[in-house]
């Protein structure tokens, strides 16, 4: 029997779409790599953060074994990993949606075959990705220093990886809804500026929620901050890890859903107040 003709020409037009998300990925990378001297800069700083973070964290536990029932070192291993989470996730270099409003070249985006959303997204992806050198580097010196613990069962390494993959959709979900504010207010660096500090803190980056007073730690934990990087590292410093995991994974899935529709929202009402300069 013949291949149907409708049948091949879906197979192509989705091949080919993936193929232009692929490219469009492969652009954000570019963008970031092209900057070789930024490349090795944020690598040295990177190197730096996670030395720093270690000294001062044993500084704080001193002679301590634990702190709030928090071991001295699941609290340092689990700084260590926050800022190379913080260093892939929460990358300064946030997608380029925000210069192609100001300067009108968005009309020639909406344009395009592919939609803006995915385009934006797939520019956010390529960026983190250009990131992950950082994080490579900074993870071998953790391990070599010996301040990172490894999984302790197969499960726990699989759901460790899946709620890392769960929150970067997460973080890339939230960098688009702040980049789409710029349909409102075309300059949006100080925006980012807050959301870069807001996301450091709430995600538990910076101090791990276990060590938060209860109730702020109930709060945090109710947003999506959280989602991207405290989940995804207490599974893995989690001792007995076990179907509890999957409630984690599925909060995760159910903030992807949510972000997905809140993103497409906005995207809809900047729709119908693009302000462009120049007309």
């Amino acid at each position: 029997m013949s291949a149907d003709p409708d049948d091949s020409a879906a197979a192509r037009t989705f091949g080919e779409g993936l193929a232009l998300r692929a490219t469009l990925v492969r652009q954000g990378t570019r963008s970031v790599l092209v900057f070789r001297t930024d490349l090795f800069v944020g690598i040295v700083s990177t190197l730096l953060r996670v030395v720093l973070v270690l000294l001062v964290w044993r500084a704080v536990y001193g002679d301590r074994t634990e702190v709030s029932g928090i071991a001295r070192e699941d609290a340092i291993g689990y700084a260590v990993l926050g800022v190379l989470f913080a260093a892939a996730m929460q990358p300064w270099q946030f997608s380029s949606l925000r210069d192609r409003v100001r300067t009108g070249n968005v009309v020639f985006d909406i344009m395009r075959p592919v939609g803006l959303i995915t385009q934006s997204t797939a520019d956010q992806l390529g960026t983190t990705l250009a990131s992950l050198p950082k994080a490579v580097v900074g993870l071998t010196l953790a391990l070599v220093l010996g301040v990172v613990p490894g999984p302790s069962t197969a499960w726990q390494t699989v759901a460790f990886a899946v709620s890392s993959l769960l929150g970067l959709v997460i973080a890339i979900q939230c960098n688009l809804i702040v980049g789409l504010t710029a349909f409102w207010t075309t300059e949006i660096g100080g925006a980012y500026l807050v959301y870069g500090m807001a996301a450091a803190f709430c995600s538990g980056s910076l101090i791990p929620l276990w060590l938060m007073p209860d109730g702020l730690a109930a709060v945090l934990r109710a947003l999506p901050f959280s989602a991207q990087i405290f989940t995804p590292l207490s599974i893995w410093f989690d001792r007995d890890p076990g179907w509890n995991v999957l409630g984690e994974l599925a909060l995760q899935a159910g903030w992807i859903v949510v972000l997905a529709l809140a993103a497409h929202l906005v995207w809809l009402r900047a729709l119908r107040r693009t302000v462009i300069n120049g007309g």
